[in-house]
């Protein structure tokens, strides 16, 4: 995987994971109490045998910094790197990313300085595991120009993404952006007979492209003006270059919205979830922080997921997924929750560390009932609150608390008061 550069979109502002992206990076936004969302195409990427890695953002990128740094140190045996490459201001363009396909025409330079033979296009939004290295010989196999991988949607999905048609030898047809449902007829493509028996007959495309390096800087350079990948890059492509169809069946999840984001920590939470935290071969690398395992007082504990570091005193927690150094107070229940968890413990005085603009005490105190919300990290909630959203409200703004989709998100560093009741 010598000749492979991976380019991992970090994406625009973020707007639709608004607010867990008030003060980072969608990359940057904490996954299944521990990682990010970043962690995910990167040790797909490693675990590829991928070691040369550009991160492209533009947004509220100092926190991924951070974590890229400290997470992804390659030893001095191996010439790999992760690295971010932020919009810059250059002699070529005074512009920001225009679009994921501007994105990559701004960073040529910096990749254009290592060699390679394929590019392969990422996005920094989604949780799934899969071997690019088996995705690049299927590439080669086919003796394409471009690859996309795809995965097989009802019709009820279809709308909401790019939706590719193939003949019998997975070449790409035809692609269209978000078909509306009442025309998808004649769209459908060949599936497995599994997946035909599900229904499962359209194929998405999952935003994971291999390009080798000259079509795409032919395709770069012939229309400067077009931006964007899918809507425009993707479907120029197929008139004039060999684009196929990379079917991939696994768990696949674009998390792109706040009810999405919550939908995927619900699933992990629950016995037996689709995607696999606890592969062997393909593991999800993060940055080792070195924490006491959790610590569970007199609690009742149901299908949830518990951080290194946390303490959870008399309490009941269901459903949830509960992140590092998060301490629950006394009698305090917590269902169908995500809690990020906090940078220090709430005994531990915070400047000590470097830690300014926190809470003095993060964590959740006594007899606090949370139910259908997303605690963001360093919060510190008081005693005796309610937030579950009781007048099922669809969207709302607060005083460091925002309503989403129903659902509550608190944000990174508030303080809620005891006996607050959203």
């Amino acid at each position: 995987m010598n000749d492979v550069i991976a380019v991992i979109l970090g994406g625009g502002a973020g707007t639709r994971l608004f607010p867990l992206t008030l003060h980072r990076a969608k990359p940057a936004v904490p996954l299944a109490g521990k990682y990010r969302l970043i962690d995910v195409p990167v040790s797909n990427c490693i675990n590829s045998g991928i070691n040369r890695i550009f991160v492209l953002t533009q947004y509220n990128s100092a926190t991924l910094n951070d974590h890229i740094a400290r997470t992804y140190k390659f030893d001095r045996f191996r010439s790999g790197f992760v690295t971010v490459l932020a919009a810059e201001q250059t002699p070529a363009s005074n512009e920001w990313y225009q679009g994921t396909a501007d994105a990559v025409r701004q960073s040529r330079p910096h990749i254009n300085a290592f060699g390679h033979r394929h590019v392969l296009v990422l996005s920094g939004d989604q949780l799934y595991l899969m071997n690019y290295g088996e995705m690049l010989a299927f590439h080669e196999s086919h003796g394409a120009d471009v690859t996309l991988a795809t995965i097989p949607v009802p019709a009820l999905d279809a709308p909401a993404y790019g939706i590719l048609k193939t003949d019998e030898s997975n070449r790409v047809t035809e692609f269209h952006e978000k078909p509306p449902f009442d025309e998808l007829e004649g769209m459908n493509s060949p599936v497995s007979d599994e997946m035909n028996r599900s229904g499962r007959i359209y194929l998405a495309s999952m935003g994971i492209y291999i390009f080798e390096r000259k079509g795409l800087e032919d395709l770069l350079d012939d229309c400067p003006d077009e931006h964007d990948f899918g809507r425009q890059i993707i479907p120029r492509a197929i008139q004039s270059l060999k684009v196929v169809s990379y079917p991939f069946t696994g768990y696949w999840s674009d998390i792109g919205t706040i009810r999405s984001y919550y939908d995927v920590h619900m699933a992990l939470a629950r016995p037996g979830p689709e995607f696999n935290l606890y592969s062997p071969t393909m593991p999800l690398y993060t940055r080792a922080r070195m924490l006491p395992p959790a610590k569970i007082q007199s609690s009742y504990v149901q299908d949830s997921m518990i951080g290194e570091g946390s303490i959870v005193i008399n309490s009941h927690i269901a459903g949830s997924v509960i992140g590092l150094r998060a301490f629950i107070g006394y009698n305090t229940t917590i269902k169908n929750s995500i809690i990020v968890g906090s940078s220090f413990f709430p005994w531990h005085d915070a400047s000590q560390y470097g830690h300014t603009g926190h809470p003095e005490w993060p964590g959740i105190g006594e007899e606090t009932y949370i139910e259908g919300a997303i605690i963001d990290r360093n919060v510190s909630i008081g005693a005796r609150c309610i937030l579950s959203n009781r007048e099922n409200l669809v969207e709302a703004d607060g005083d460091g608390w925002f309503i989403r989709d129903k659902l509550i998100v608190i944000t990174e560093n508030t303080t809620i008061p005891d006996g607050t009741i959203i």
